[in-house]
C-alpha cells in the first residue's frame, strides 16, 4: 500500500476539521516523527491551525502565532519545504524566539512543506520531533503527498459562496478561511482596538506581545481579556 493510499485510509469519511486530525495523526504514524500539525497562513501570518496530531501539537503550532516566526510561515513565503535538523545547535540562528520556545517543548527538529490550493498558498504542514536528525527523503516525500492531501480540509472549510471566486487572488475566500480558527484571538483584538483607540494590527501586535512576555499562549490571553481577567494598559 502507497504512502497515499494510507493516508487516505486514515482520514476515511472525514471532513473538514476531523479529515485534517486523522491526516496529521496518520502522519505521526507513518513518518516518524512526534507531533504534526496543518496551518493556515495568511497574509504572512499563522491564523489558524485547520488539524494536530495532539494537543501538544496544537501548543507547537500556536508558538509560530505567538512570535510571528516559525517554518510553516518560511514554507509559505518561499513557497517549499522548510527543515531544521537541530533546533538547540549554535549554528542554527532562523526564529530566535520560536525556536528557544520549541526547545523548551522538548521538541528538536521541524519539517514543514506548503498547502497549496487553486495556487495559492494556504497553509503549511509541520512535522516536529523531539531528537534532532536529518530529514530523509522518503519523510520529505511523504508530507508532500500529506500536504496535497491537505488540500480537501482546507476546500470543506471555505464558505459554499466563496468556493465560485477561488480562482481569483482578490477574493475574499481566503480572507474568510484563514480567520476561522483563532476566533477568541479575533475577539479580544476587537475589544483591544475600542478599549486602547488603535487599530486592528496594532492591537493584535499588543495581543502577541503580551503573551510573548508572559510567555503564554495568544489564544489564553485573548480568552483573559475576552472574560475581562485582564486589561492592557494604553501604553
Amino acid at each position: 500500500m502507497t504512502v497515499h493510499d494510507q493516508l487516505m485510509a486514515a482520514v476515511g469519511d472525514h471532513r473538514g476539521l476531523a479529515a485534517a486530525d486523522q491526516l496529521c495523526v496518520a502522519c505521526v504514524m507513518l513518518f516518524d516523527v512526534d507531533a504534526a500539525a496543518i496551518s493556515a497562513v495568511f497574509d504572512g501570518i499563522n491564523m489558524g491551525t485547520v488539524g494536530v496530531s495532539s494537543p501538544t501539537a496544537r501548543i507547537y503550532d500556536e508558538l509560530q502565532f505567538t512570535y510571528g516566526e516559525g517554518p510553516c510561515l518560511d514554507a509559505v513565503e518561499l513557497r517549499g519545504p522548510v527543515a531544521a535538523v537541530d533546533l538547540a545547535h549554535p549554528d542554527e540562528q532562523r526564529w530566535p524566539a520560536f525556536r528557544p520556545a520549541l526547545v523548551a517543548q522538548t521538541i528538536r527538529s521541524v519539517y514543514a512543506t506548503p498547502v497549496v490550493v487553486a495556487g495559492e498558498y494556504v497553509g503549511a504542514l509541520d512535522l516536529f520531533r523531539t531528537l534532532p536528525g536529518d530529514w530523509h527523503a522518503e519523510t520529505s516525500a511523504g508530507a508532500l503527498v500529506a500536504a496535497q492531501m491537505a488540500t480537501v480540509p482546507f476546500m470543506d472549510l471555505l464558505a459554499k459562496e466563496s468556493v465560485a471566486g477561488i480562482n481569483d487572488p482578490t477574493s475574499e475566500a481566503w480572507a474568510e478561511l484563514s480567520q476561522f480558527a483563532r476566533a477568541e484571538v479575533s475577539q479580544a483584538t476587537g475589544m483591544l482596538v475600542a478599549q486602547l483607540d488603535v487599530s486592528p494590527s496594532q492591537a493584535l501586535v499588543r495581543l502577541r506581545a503580551h503573551a510573548y512576555a508572559t510567555g503564554r499562549s495568544a489564544t489564553d490571553v485573548a480568552r483573559d481579556i475576552i472574560e475581562r481577567r485582564l486589561r492592557l494598559d494604553a501604553d
